[in-house]
């Protein structure tokens, strides 16, 4: 791992955000880096295997960026070592059961090694709702998996378990407005599988009032927003927003399967791959009588408050505009 900043090196501890350069993650970094929040954080370290991921970090004044691999034990002990409080945003949609392993289930097992070597106690970690051990998918099951390992490392933990998240530059609701602008239809499987999105600047607001305030220490915060919806109305939306809506012909599951297969054979990312089916068998919204983002305080904005803004080709504004336009400063 390459040095640490020699400010952190020679100052008080700082705050480890793992994952800090995903969507969250930058999401995080901006509302940490609004005035109301300085006044009461140290900096912010974020860790990167490559630099070029962070650039879009790289206007914040409180944010440091470090070459690390955090798989890398070394370097997973050094980060923790100097930091105050850590936040984990690892996580991936697709692979194989070592891939989701290797970033649900292993890091968080981990860290909550580093973390008790290093004396470190508090962590805020970001799941996935609809975590256990009995889910149907892998994802599902690797995110109950690294729930445990920390829960049993007695820290001062907090879990956040979020619903579909959507934003600016977000890969849900954008790759469904790219793709009826260039299709006729959308032939969608799993069309009444029900969610609950969560704006990622709600998300991102959660996750600094949990850092904050240590009452949050031992809780698990369900984090939706205010409208349940299903999949099908999720892609009209998209569609609509980007004036663009297409029809859509619902796929019985087995085809949804074929047609997954197909596309996890394609190169890069999947559009969609057979254990995102299996996760949406599992409604991704709110458990009655769980906190959620109303006992931090927060009010959730709705789909249509947000994501015009940023679909519609008359009025795109980026993530940081969209941060500003629901939290002035």
């Amino acid at each position: 791992m390459h040095d640490l900043p020699k400010r952190l090196e020679q100052s008080e501890a700082y705050w480890l955000i793992i994952g800090g350069t995903g969507f969250v993650g930058r999401a995080l970094a901006e509302v940490l880096s609004r005035p109301a929040h300085q006044a009461r954080r140290p900096r912010l370290l974020v860790p990167t295997r490559h630099r070029a991921h962070a650039q879009r970090l790289s206007h914040l004044p409180t944010v440091d960026v470090v070459q690390a691999d955090v798989h890398d034990d070394g370097d997973l002990q050094r980060l923790v070592a100097g930091a105050s409080a850590i936040v984990n945003l690892v996580g991936v949609l697709h692979g194989d059961e070592a891939a989701f392993d290797r970033a649900h289930a292993a890091l968080p097992r981990r860290l909550a090694q580093a973390c008790q070597a290093a004396g470190v106690r508090r962590v805020v970690h970001v799941s996935a709702i609809g975590a256990s051990a009995e889910a149907p998918s892998k994802y599902l099951r690797s995110k109950a998996r690294g729930e445990a390992f920390l829960r049993a490392a007695d820290l001062d933990l907090t879990i956040l378990r979020p619903s579909v998240v959507f934003g600016a530059q977000d890969q849900f609701l954008n790759l469904f407005a790219r793709l009826q602008r260039v299709l006729p239809l959308m032939a969608l499987a799993g069309g009444e599988a029900r969610f609950a999105p969560v704006w990622v600047g709600d998300l991102a607001e959660a996750i600094a009032r949990c850092l904050e305030q240590p009452a949050t220490i031992g809780q698990t915060y369900e984090c939706v927003g205010p409208e349940v919806l299903t999949l099908a109305q999720l892609v009209q939306a998209a569609g609509r927003y980007a004036g663009h809506a297409r029809p859509i012909v619902p796929l019985p599951m087995w085809m949804g399967r074929l047609q997954a297969a197909l596309f996890e054979c394609l190169p890069g990312e999947p559009l969609m791959s057979r254990d995102n089916l299996d996760s949406m068998q599992v409604p991704n919204i709110a458990t009655p009588g769980q906190p959620g983002l109303p006992a931090l305080g927060i009010q959730p904005a709705t789909l249509d408050s947000v994501a015009p803004g940023y679909l519609s080709p008359r009025h795109g504004t980026s993530r940081l505009e969209a941060l500003r336009a629901r939290h002035p400063t």
